[in-house]
């Protein structure tokens, strides 16, 4: 087996673990709270039949889906966009560290401030579509993976960014051709952590900004008691979310494969 494989069966392994662990928990939770259902409280089953052998199962499959577009849609805007910005940001943090210590911890007193009391103002300056949604997805993201994808960066080996600082390169040559490198485990963890966030962000976006998506079918649900819709609407994020995980996880063991047996393994 080469290491590529080996590494990303080790990664999924854990993770289907989970999954499973997921749904033993989800059935000891009804059970252990008898109250919660079965009015209210579905179990894996009741969501099963809900979307594929209950009488109304292909309506409720396809506006599953329909919303379910539209909020990885949202969100993957977001991903894109913080991750993109949180790398920008952390490379000028990292050259010029003056700009580091004057903006940080203005950065890390907007991160303090409740999504909730953000939304307002972002859906006032950019509206209730993709972008306004998309904007709180990328706020969800950035600030993680920036203070993630600094630590990487500033890990890179001292000594190879001043080889090529004596050999007449700048210092954003020694971050790409070094530190960059050096800090893509950094980088490929802080999107592992930043998907399931994205998705978040996208969905506290749509339940009060845009008013589509599963963040709005979520809630909508809940006054009309829905609540088959509910649990499967939740279901399906945390599979997404899960799916999602396990996909960056793949690519990075692919790639850091590429650097040797050990490259880029966590403790």
């Amino acid at each position: 087996m080469t290491p590529a494989l080996r590494r990303i069966g080790s990664f999924l392994l854990p993770l289907a673990i989970s999954m499973v662990l997921m749904l033993a928990i989800w059935y000891l939770f009804l059970a252990v709270f008898p109250q919660v259902g079965p009015r209210v409280g579905k179990s894996p089953q009741d969501v099963w039949n809900y979307l594929f052998t209950g009488p109304a199962s292909g309506t409720a499959r396809s506006n599953l889906i329909d919303n379910l577009q539209i909020t990885l849609r949202d969100a993957g805007v977001g991903f894109a966009a913080g991750m993109l910005a949180a790398l920008a940001v952390a490379a000028v943090f990292v050259v010029f560290r003056s700009i580091e210590q004057t903006f940080l911890p203005v950065a890390m007193l907007l991160r303090s401030v409740p999504l909730v009391a953000l939304t307002p103002i972002i859906v006032l300056i950019f509206g209730r579509g993709v972008v306004g949604v998309a904007v709180l997805a990328g706020i969800v993201v950035f600030f993680p993976a920036l203070v993630m994808i600094m630590v990487g960066l500033r890990a890179a080996p001292r000594q190879s960014q001043e080889l090529v600082e004596a050999y007449g390169g700048s210092r954003w040559t020694a971050l790409r051709l070094v530190a960059i490198p050096a800090a893509l485990p950094s980088v490929f963890a802080a999107a592992r952590i930043s998907v399931p966030g994205a998705l978040i962000g996208a969905l506290i976006g749509e339940w009060l900004g845009s008013g589509s998506g599963l963040g709005s079918s979520l809630i909508k649900a809940i006054p009309r008691y829905q609540y088959n819709e509910l649990w499967a609407s939740i279901a399906i994020v945390t599979i997404v979310s899960i799916l999602l995980y396990a996909i960056v996880g793949v690519l990075e063991n692919i790639v850091l494969a590429r650097f040797g047996p050990d490259a880029g393994k966590s403790a």
